[in-house]
């Protein structure tokens, strides 16, 4: 089943690269009592993940804070090694949260896994976003191929918001 406006957040875990190394990061931590813009990637390095989905939030980033966003994540099954990587390549660690989802532990309690095998990407995310509120899944916008990142990208959200 996938989580739909209206659900919480399942309890969860994440590693995220720091300066100091890893640190793990939970649910509740991150969007108890906050207002947090999440959106997922197949793939830390892939194409559209990296040219078309990422730069949109880290270009836009201080106009989603100013909607009154206390912070953006992005979020991919790889590692925190990876993630780390990415963000610093990208420019973005630092700016936004890259959560690990390691096992794809997350992503299958949200029902928003897809298997990617064909690809030689074994099971990952679906390219998505959301809004969050304390929690509570506030805006939900699941693309229909892994390949687009319109109904999730930062324009789109910046709408909803």
């Amino acid at each position: 089943m996938t989580i739909a406006v209206g659900d919480r957040l399942p309890s969860a875990k994440f590693k995220e690269k720091t300066a100091d190394g890893p640190v793990e990061t939970s649910t509740e931590q991150l969007f108890t009592g906050r207002k947090v813009v999440l959106f997922a990637v197949p793939g830390a390095f892939t194409p559209t993940c990296t040219l078309n989905h990422l730069p949109g939030y880290l270009e836009n980033r201080d106009a989603i804070l100013a909607k009154g966003v206390d912070d953006i994540a992005v979020l991919a099954v790889n590692d925190w090694h990876v993630m780390g990587a990415w963000g610093q390549q990208t420019g973005g660690l630092g700016k936004i949260h890259f959560l690990a989802d390691w096992d794809g532990a997350f992503t299958r309690a949200l029902g928003l896994h897809v298997d990617l095998s064909a690809g030689g990407l074994g099971v990952r995310s679906k390219r998505y976003s959301m809004l969050v509120e304390d929690g509570v899944v506030k805006s939900l916008n699941i693309e229909e191929s892994p390949g687009q990142a319109t109904v999730s990208g930062a324009a789109a959200m910046l709408e909803q918001l």
